[in-house]
């Protein structure tokens, strides 16, 4: 029996990895009607096998189109922007080039006035000064420059509104879809958590 597909393969595979079942007909007697040689029986392996062809065939199609899209762009910067060989450019697709998001994120620890200019944080770690951040709650959001940045606390420019305990400092509030290879807003999140009593 052929090796049959029955989950997802290594897209980066050197020969067709999909081998194929040759089908017979049963062979009967022209003149009994005697079945003297069985054909190939149908089976669920056979099936599946089929459904998984076809998933990685597409699973390798998209991974064709996402790097032709990565060189695409690239050209295209290379002849606007000549040498750049892409810097400027992330297709969005989980493989980026030579940029990065800056994913620092940290939360308020106590709630803020509006003028407040130390934000007690949970973590200091990826933020500078002189950088920008957003600062969000289910409410407001502003963008505000870091001017200190210390052991357990970063400074800012006086707020324009006042947060909640468990507001964020974001260097980037940008969700990243890398299924349609998109960027999104990203939200203040919210939990629900559920007490259980242990005896």
């Amino acid at each position: 029996m052929n090796k049959l597909m029955n989950g997802e393969i290594p897209l980066n595979f050197k020969k067709n990895p999909y081998e194929r079942t040759q089908w017979h007909d049963d062979v009967e007697d022209p003149v009994t009607g005697e079945v003297i040689d069985d054909g190939t029986p149908f089976m669920s392996e056979f099936a599946n096998n089929f459904e998984w062809g076809i998933y990685n065939a597409y699973r390798f199609l998209i991974e064709i189109y996402r790097r032709q899209e990565r060189m695409r762009v690239q050209l295209e910067l290379d002849g606007r922007v000549p040498g750049n060989s892409g810097t400027f450019a992330d297709t969005l697709d989980g493989s980026t080039n030579k940029i990065t998001l800056d994913k620092a994120l940290t939360d308020i620890i106590e709630a803020v006035a509006i003028g407040t200019t130390t934000l007690k944080v949970e973590s200091v770690e990826g933020f500078t000064a002189f950088t920008q951040v957003t600062i969000f709650d289910d409410v407001a959001h502003e963008d505000v420059v870091i001017t200190d940045v210390g052991k357990d606390f970063i400074k800012v420019q006086a707020l324009k509104n006042a947060y909640k305990k468990g507001a964020k400092v974001a260097r980037s509030n940008v969700l990243i879809d890398m299924v349609n290879a998109e960027m999104g807003v990203g939200n203040w999140q919210t939990f629900n958590v559920e007490l259980v009593e242990v005896v």
